[in-house]
């Protein structure tokens, strides 16, 4: 058989690099002589930047130390492409496991600004932003406010960093905020929420930022004060990523939204590589309905349905009713017994679970 690996970064655990190795190893083990192809993925999330520079060897890998989500100092890399463009990631700067600890309403996006500022400074001509995995619901103004937004309440006064502090925003300057690079800003999203309401970033993504139900109120007030005075299209589908980062910077910097899965793999040929596949194995961290909405597995089972290639599913955590669009799905903690021993040693559960989907789906 043909098999294509095609799995995305296991959050805070394993890039996807590492979970394609794993499963591909596993499947073989029980299936020798089949034919494999890797293809580790990305949506904006956690493993943009890898996914980039396996699928372009010329770029060139930079790093810069910025402050992260919580104030403390974080080394975030990003790419230089050949052709100007600087690819970022967003989970490098101002991502969730950065955070000492979960801070809801203080948690901010300043580190992205940063990362993006020293890219302008090394002559970056376009920006690549993948959005994805963000400890914060901040819309995006610290980023922002990196590059020069100030943020006054009515006072005239300039707001502290955070999502909290947009409650009092009443005045937006961007009289020296820097300009968007001359061949613009992509913004690379794995979610098709909207900025504020019942499904947008406060609501949906909050709680697993540690928000707890006063706190998504909050927020969500706090987001709909910063549209009122933003402007732009809050609406719009992907806006509500990494805490409304999206729309933030859609906003204010005129940058443009993307489906993050669908580019990337476009970069990596994985229309082709179905084409020629007999079977193909995915996975995440968590496997539920959120896992639909603009995310890698998501993104692949549509392309696999469209090439009528059977799908099997390694997940740490599968929550919910599998979908008739997944062949095969496993279950990591399932196989480990408990949380802590598949967080203990993804690699080897995954081994396990690619051997337990060649059972499966070997015979297909």
């Amino acid at each position: 058989m043909r098999l294509v690996v095609a799995p995305d970064s296991f959050k805070g655990s394993l890039g996807a690099d590492a979970a394609a190795r794993a499963l591909a190893s596993g499947w073989l083990a029980r299936r020798p002589g089949d034919e494999t192809r890797l293809l580790p993925l990305a949506d904006g999330g956690e493993g943009t930047v890898d996914a980039f520079a396996a699928a372009l060897p010329d770029a060139e890998r930079r790093t810069v130390a910025v402050p992260g989500p919580d104030g403390r100092a974080v080394t975030a890399a990003w790419l230089l492409l050949p052709d100007g463009a600087a690819v970022l990631e967003l989970a490098q700067s101002s991502g969730l496991p950065l955070m000492a600890a979960p801070d809801p309403l203080h948690a901010h996006t300043y580190g992205l600004g940063a990362v993006a500022r020293a890219a302008l400074d090394a002559g970056a001509t376009r920006l690549v932003i993948g959005l994805g995995g963000s400890a914060s619901t901040d819309g995006g103004t610290g980023a922002l406010r990196a590059l020069g937004l100030r943020l006054r309440d009515a006072q005239g006064r300039d707001l502290p960093l955070g999502s909290a502090a947009l409650a009092d925003l009443d005045h937006v300057d961007t009289t020296e905020l820097l300009p968007a690079p001359p061949g613009g800003v992509q913004l690379l999203v794995d979610v098709t929420a909207p900025l504020t309401g019942p499904a947008g970033a406060a609501a949906v993504y909050g709680p697993q930022k540690g928000a707890e139900p006063a706190d998504v109120t909050l927020l969500d007030a706090a987001l709909r004060r910063l549209a009122e005075q933003a402007g732009g299209h809050p609406d719009e589908p992907g806006a509500g990523a990494a805490g409304g980062t999206a729309y933030g910077l859609a906003a204010l910097w005129g940058a443009r939204i993307v489906p993050g899965a669908t580019m990337i793999g476009e970069l990596v040929g994985l229309t082709d590589a179905l084409a020629g596949a007999d079977v193909v194995l995915t996975g995440e961290g968590r496997f539920d309905e959120t896992s639909l909405t603009g995310k890698v597995v998501g993104s692949l089972l549509a392309a696999a349905a469209s090439a009528a290639v059977p799908v099997g599913v390694a997940a740490g955590q599968v929550g919910g009713p599998v979908p008739g669009s997944v062949s095969a799905a496993v279950s990591l903690v399932e196989l480990a017994g408990s949380v802590d021993a598949a967080l203990g040693d993804p690699a080897r559960w995954l081994v396990q679970a690619g051997g337990v989907l060649a059972d499966r789906l070997g015979a297909l």
